[in-house]
């Protein structure tokens, strides 16, 4: 990453080479992380499209109540973020904010149990699938107003800074994030006050049903931060490598007491803004197809083909099925939320 105010950088994966026999082959270092942080790394990954898939089918059969926003396909971006994080480091969140949830550690119980509105969820079922907090694993909210997510993470990193306390505040939102005023006060205050934020911009092409070179003409949101005297990398948010280097870079800066960083990582989702939304009538069938060719998870798989044997990576993932199904189950036998406790906790 460029160090220094108003300088764009881009990452990328390590460099790629030739087996031989016409097939790239990345080179091994994979930013230093060793056998163990890769398959935690697969495993958040895997757990977060698993997550998705089961509560898609679980909405679709009228177990979920109010909307469900898939990430499906942007995987990598919480996975290589918060694999750069401290466990006492803080996420905020927008309302697609389930993989971010799950890669800052909260528990796949009390998550299924939030969506199904049932009594044993992290917010007692009232809050749903936008509304999802888990302050003992630093998951401090989840906001579905746009840009939201900035104005918690900048107050959490201002509490940080008065303190002392060296921790880091990360920001997720979308690219719908940009055009509302409260993105861009919360990166001056932080810039300013040289707080210990990083903001991550998840630029997936779309703001709801709207394709964000309709919306802005600069293609590069990372560009903006120039404005602010921060840092502004663009990373391949489909490479959970380049994510993670860029992660890695930014919170360091931010702890070191140098500022916040902006992270813009490119990315495509793989389902409408919601599991009701009329996608059809904004994209092309091709264009989705095409972007699913591209899985973050076949990228991983493809970057450890010389560090980790396929049973290792099948192993974890049947652990996780398990884990899921249990975490399921869980919620359904849970009871649900009572009406008469729809006040409780509010301020």
């Amino acid at each position: 990453m460029t160090e220094g105010a108003g300088l764009i950088s881009s990452v990328t994966s390590p460099p790629v080479s030739d087996r031989g026999d016409g097939s790239p082959e990345r080179d091994d270092d994979l930013h230093g992380l060793n056998d163990a942080q890769l398959l935690d790394i697969f495993k958040t990954m895997y757990t977060i499209r698993r997550f998705e898939v089961t509560m898609e089918r679980a909405h679709l059969a009228g177990d979920l109540y109010g909307p469900f926003h898939s990430s499906m396909g942007q995987e990598a971006i919480p996975a290589g973020v918060c694999a750069a994080l401290r466990t006492d480091d803080v996420v905020t969140s927008t309302h697609r904010g389930h993989g971010h949830a799950i890669a800052k550690g909260a528990e796949l119980g009390p998550i299924c149990a939030e969506l199904w509105g049932r009594a044993t969820g992290y917010c007692g079922g009232k809050g749903g699938s936008m509304h999802i907090v888990s302050t003992e694993h630093g998951f401090i909210g989840q906001s579905p107003i746009i840009g939201g997510s900035g104005l918690l993470a900048t107050g959490a990193a201002l509490s940080f800074d008065l303190t002392g306390d060296p921790r880091v505040a990360v920001a997720f939102m979308g690219d719908g994030a940009v055009g509302q005023g409260v993105f861009h006060e919360t990166l001056n205050l932080a810039a300013i006050w040289r707080l210990p934020a990083v903001f991550v911009v998840e630029n997936n092409g779309y703001a709801h049903s709207f394709r964000a070179d309709q919306m802005q003409l600069n293609p590069d949101i990372a560009s903006r931060a120039e404005g602010y005297g921060m840092p502004g990398v663009v990373v391949d948010g489909i490479d959970v490598f380049s994510v993670y280097a860029a992660a890695e870079a930014a919170v360091a800066r931010a702890r070191a007491g140098d500022g916040p960083t902006l992270i813009e990582a490119k990315c495509y989702r793989w389902r409408g803004h919601n599991l009701g939304d009329a996608e059809h009538l904004y994209r092309e069938r091709q264009e989705v197809e095409e972007a699913r060719g591209d899985d973050p998870l076949q990228r991983f798989r493809q970057a450890v083909s010389r560090r980790l044997e396929p049973a290792a990576l099948a192993g974890v993932e049947a652990a996780v099925d398990k884990e899921i199904d249990d975490a399921a189950r869980f919620a359904a036998e849970s009871p649900s939320a009572d009406p008469r406790t729809a006040l409780e906790g509010s301020y």
